[in-house]
């Protein structure tokens, strides 16, 4: 070995190292979990993208808007969900669909299926959905092939794990459809349409 090879040897191994270290953290967990976890995580990974990227492309102004609000004649949308309370609601649903397969109680204060009465800005509804995600990719590390299949509590019923783990994605993605729509009825072109 040279002797400038040998000088920048710990130099590199350093660089890599701290490289290494710094790497997102979620892909280092990712890495650990069970199949079925993993498989899961990374669904939640690209709904979580989708929808997060629509609820950030409304902007403030039209966040209280409902199909209602724009007098369609022989529309059909009395008191809807405002676009707003439909993020709301996904947050809320998210944490308490999650709460089970973590093996938790609901958090106090979600009030799902409607979320927190007092949460109203656009921001700290924003917030609150980025964290029901973070809430998911925990749920979706807890699960494993020996207890998707267990029984636990939802809304007073027995459930397996595995059927809220389908309730949490299919659910996300009905209200993804439809504040898409939400979204072009209010000029705004959505974000996977670009």
């Amino acid at each position: 070995m040279t002797k400038g090879l040998a000088q920048c040897l710990p130099v590199f191994l350093t660089m890599a190292l701290s490289l290494a270290i710094s790497a997102p953290s979620h892909a280092r967990a990712r890495a650990k979990l069970s199949p079925l976890a993993q498989a899961v995580d990374e669904q939640i990974t690209s709904l979580e993208k989708q929808f997060v990227a629509v609820a950030e492309a409304m902007p403030a102004d039209k966040f209280e808007a409902t199909p209602e609000t724009l007098g369609i004649p022989g529309a059909a949308f009395k008191d809807v969900r405002t676009f707003g309370a439909q993020a709301k609601h996904v947050a809320a649903d998210n944490f308490a669909i999650w709460a089970p397969v973590v093996g938790e109680p609901e958090r106090a204060g979600i009030n799902a299926p409607r979320g927190p009465a007092e949460m109203k800005t656009r921001d700290d509804i924003l917030k609150f959905l980025k964290e029901s995600f973070v809430y998911g990719h925990k749920a979706a590390a807890a699960l494993t092939e020996e207890n998707q299949l267990e029984l636990v509590t939802f809304r007073g019923q027995k459930v397996t794990r595995l059927s809220l783990v389908i309730l949490a994605l299919t659910h996300t993605n009905d209200h993804y459809g439809q504040m898409v729509e939400y979204l072009r009825m209010n000029g705004v072109i959505p974000p996977g349409s670009l």
